[in-house]
């Protein structure tokens, strides 16, 4: 899991001591979160500072992935479930099924961030074609002279996000498309820290996960440089490439799945106009990348109108697709 530092806690303190209590000391109960570990630093930040305002309200952060979190989500463990990529046509199908109607919020931008050893001096900048013959199960190089006769005959170690992540799905929708395999024999966890540590444990390894985890880890790990297959530029993700979608096609948004009927319980109510009023500031401080205002405002008016249902797939269950600004309204 995300490791808060103490300069974060300073921070995201100072960011409740100056939220407005209002009534919520007065407020009591619990409110259950599980899903994305992309999205947990987020959440968990948030709830950290919710604390502060509201002591008496239990928020709990589960780490499960996103599938994982529907699953639970779908099951009415849950009142909120982070997520990573926008709801799945089945996922959705499970929450019609058990009657759990939702509310969908971004919150933030991500982008996902290939990673390699420090020690590694060659794969500095990669393409999709070459990422493809990496992971792809009908390719899957095994040393990275396969890739490009110039570098090393050096076996490649992969980490990767376990196939509850919604991280996973994201990348292989990219890598693999639809009709694709991704190769079975990496190693994989749900624990970003993990694939921390494995990746900076050998010279060989290359791995992929949330920007956050990149950038409270850049001491341990490097980013590659992606070639923008619309530019043909090499671009690091950074705030800004990942924002401006110049850091493609990798960039992505974040979500909180909010069940409908928690929210008219005061105390889940509570917690989402906290996320909502912090969700920028807290973004910004686990390294992620703020949604420009007018999003945020749009998801606001969307909770508060109380507007159930995912703007992410159409009537028949296929996909939408399309920028955030397009495609939330």
């Amino acid at each position: 899991m995300f490791r808060t530092s103490v300069a974060l806690m300073a921070s995201v303190c100072a960011v409740a001591g100056v939220a407005t209590a209002g009534d919520l000391a007065d407020l009591r109960g619990q409110v259950r979160v599980d899903g994305s570990s992309t999205v947990y630093p987020i959440t968990e930040a948030v709830a950290e500072a919710f604390a502060e305002a509201a002591p008496n309200i239990r928020v709990t952060v589960g780490v499960s992935g996103t599938g994982g979190g529907f699953k639970r989500f779908a099951k009415n463990e849950t009142d909120i479930s982070d997520a990573s990529r926008p709801i799945k046509a089945k996922e959705q199908k499970l929450c019609d099924e058990a009657n759990v109607k939702f509310i969908e919020i971004p919150v933030a931008y991500d982008g996902l961030t290939i990673v390699t050893n420090p020690k590694n001096s060659w794969a500095t900048t990669m393409t999709v074609d070459q990422l493809k013959q990496i992971f792809l199960s009908d390719s899957a190089a095994k040393t990275w002279n396969e890739i490009n006769p110039e570098w090393p005959n050096m076996p490649i170690k992969i980490y990767a996000p376990g196939t509850d992540s919604g991280t996973f799905d994201y990348f292989k929708e990219v890598i693999a498309g639809k009709k694709g395999a991704i190769r079975s024999d990496m190693s994989v966890s749900e624990d970003d820290n993990v694939l921390v540590n494995g990746v900076a444990g050998e010279t060989g390894a290359i791995g992929f996960f949330g920007a956050a985890y990149y950038f409270e880890n850049k001491d341990k790990l490097q980013a590659c440089k992606i070639i923008n297959p619309g530019t043909g530029k090499a671009v690091l993700p950074t705030a800004k490439t990942i924002e401006n979608g110049s850091y493609a096609p990798f960039s992505r948004p974040l979500f909180i799945y909010v069940n409908a009927r928690s929210a008219r319980n005061p105390v889940t109510k509570a917690f989402v106009n906290y996320y909502l009023d912090h969700a920028g500031e807290m973004a910004t401080l686990v390294g992620y990348v703020p949604l420009p205002k007018a999003m945020y405002a749009r998801a606001e008016s969307n909770w508060k109108a109380g507007k159930t249902g995912t703007q992410f797939l159409d009537g028949s269950g296929e996909k939408v697709r399309g920028a955030l600004a397009q495609v939330y309204q």
